[in-house]
């Protein structure tokens, strides 16, 4: 047995049996071990961005933690981007580096970087195994990393040397520590709060979905509060029968505008909110002035536990009467694509219990109140604010739930960041659409600089927010990538598309091209 060897049946011993991969030379011994163990399940993914965006749907939507295999200092460096979403989501997952071998570092080799600094820059625990003989107990310590305060980011650096050479026996990750809870005093002060005039109740992680968000409902009637939601939600239910949450905006502005009149918020799980940007002459923050921030459970704590105790000390009973969106399908629209219509026949056409992977940037604002009249679902949203995660997050997400239609909506813009997935949703077979809002550019920037002022812009500017000259042909990309693709430009062609993608086994994408008129 090698040290690639161990480290994979570590992961298997650990219930770790998913890897999304982009392999080089120095992980072959490693590619070897995987290849040795059918239990694990490898996903090839043709870009480092891809794997990582892929192992943060997975723990999205399966709570289980998957490992990425990336290569040296560059690979690791595509794959940055999906890891800060996947770090803002407290998504666990556990990359597998490899790296020169320890006697090669000094020779300063072309793809020799400083690894170790890009991989604490996104990663809550990284370690470099220093011989064969310690990567078992490291790979079990990352996996116990990993799955740690609610999901982090743990990164494994992997000497080639301390793969090929000689190791003995495997280890097994041991249980995370213990989620940190907030005192009983706390916990009674927090109730009494939100029973006071202007109190809210702002929750994130997994009370936005499941039995915890039926428990803040509960909380939120009991006391008179309102229940808010963060715009970025790593994931939440959504559509008919689900917890109605008041969920925050985009535009800073829209947010004080549901924000006004708040005298207090309660976090649980969740961080204060907060503008996307700064601009000029405005706060950084949507909360009204002397609004008091209670940051009663962080991020990564026990959120279950307070969430229980809070409906406990609340006087919580299980006979509040928990508002909820109603099935409320939008009449069939008719004629030319506005993202309000994709809205409506999307809503119409959604099959009950799909995933929805949100990066709609300017689009979605029209879009995403339709789909919460739909059938049930859940929405897993770009928390980061990096685009380029929908196509791959879909595929992590298809993955987990095989037996759950994936619908990823995606601008046109966002998708070319990463449209090697495609290739992944093909080879893999999975159960995935693509809808692609094409408006034929960066439509959001345009309205950030109206934003910061800027009111009149000339050639340079319009053609560093056009998608244009040449336009893309997103049909021709999905063949490229094995996939069938359909364009569309009325209702009726969306609506029928949709139908007989949802009627057809594997992955299909659909260019949606709006009326710009």
């Amino acid at each position: 047995m090698n040290g690639a060897e161990s480290l994979v049946q570590t992961m298997l011993a650990s219930g770790l049996d998913t890897c999304f991969a982009n392999p080089g030379t120095s992980e072959m011994h490693f590619v070897a071990a995987l290849d040795s163990n059918p239990d694990m399940r490898c996903v090839l993914c043709l870009f480092e961005g891809g794997t990582t965006g892929a192992a943060d749907g997975y723990f999205r939507m399966s709570g289980k933690v998957a490992s990425t295999l990336l290569h040296l200092g560059p690979g690791f460096g595509n794959g940055w981007a999906n890891l800060h979403n996947a770090r803002k989501a407290t998504s666990g997952i556990v990359n597998v580096v490899g790296d020169h071998a320890t006697y090669h570092l000094r020779h300063d080799a072309p793809l020799k970087g400083d690894l170790e600094g890009v991989a604490r820059s996104v990663s809550q625990w990284v370690r470099v195994s220093p011989d064969a003989s310690a990567v078992a107990a490291d790979g079990a310590d990352a996996i116990r990393a990993a799955r740690s305060n609610g999901g982090q980011i743990a990164t494994l650096i992997l000497p080639a040397d301390t793969a090929w050479n000689a190791a003995e026996g495997t280890a097994t990750a041991a249980l995370p520590p213990a989620q940190h809870r907030p005192s009983p005093a706390q916990i009674e002060a927090a109730a009494r709060r939100l029973a006071e005039p202007g109190a809210a109740l702002m929750v994130g992680g997994p009370a936005l979905y499941g039995p915890l968000a039926e428990t803040a409902g509960r909380i939120a009637v009991r006391t008179g509060c309102r229940l808010i939601a963060p715009f970025f939600a790593p994931r939440i239910r959504r559509g008919a029968g689900s917890v109605r949450f008041e969920q925050l905006k985009y535009p800073g502005d829209l947010n004080a505008e549901i924000l006004k009149g708040l005298t207090g918020i309660l976090l649980v799980g969740e961080g204060p909110p907060v503008n996307f940007f700064a601009y000029p002459g405005k706060p950084s923050t949507p909360e009204p002035p002397g609004c008091a921030i209670d940051r009663l459970c962080e991020r990564g704590w026990d959120v279950a536990w307070t969430l229980e105790a809070l409906a406990e000390a609340a006087g919580v009973d299980g006979s509040e009467a928990v508002p909820r969106h109603e099935l409320a399908l939008p009449d069939a629209p008719a004629g030319p694509l506005t993202p309000e219509v994709v809205g409506m026949v999307l809503a119409r056409q959604l099959p009950e219990e799909a995933i929805v992977v949100n990066e709609a940037v300017t689009a979605g604002a029209a879009i995403w109140p339709q789909m919460d009249m739909a059938w049930p679902h859940d929405r897993i949203n770009t928390t980061g604010g990096s685009i380029g995660q929908c196509l791959p997050a879909a595929v992590g997400a298809a993955v987990a739930c095989p037996d759950r239609r994936v619908v990823a909506v995606s601008g046109d813009g966002s998708a070319m960041y990463t449209i090697q997935a495609l290739w992944t949703m093909a080879r893999e077979g999975l159960d995935a659409t693509v809808i692609v809002i094409a408006n034929r550019g960066y439509k959001i920037l345009r309205g950030e600089l109206a934003n910061l002022g800027v009111e009149r812009y000339g050639r340079n500017a319009a053609r560093m927010f056009d998608i244009e000259q040449p336009e893309l042909d997103f049909v021709a990309l999905a063949k490229g990538h094995g996939v069938s693709g359909r364009r569309v430009t009325t209702a009726e062609e969306f609506s029928d598309a949709l139908a007989r993608s949802f009627a057809t086994p594997g992955p299909a994408l659909i260019e949606v091209a709006l009326s710009l008129s």
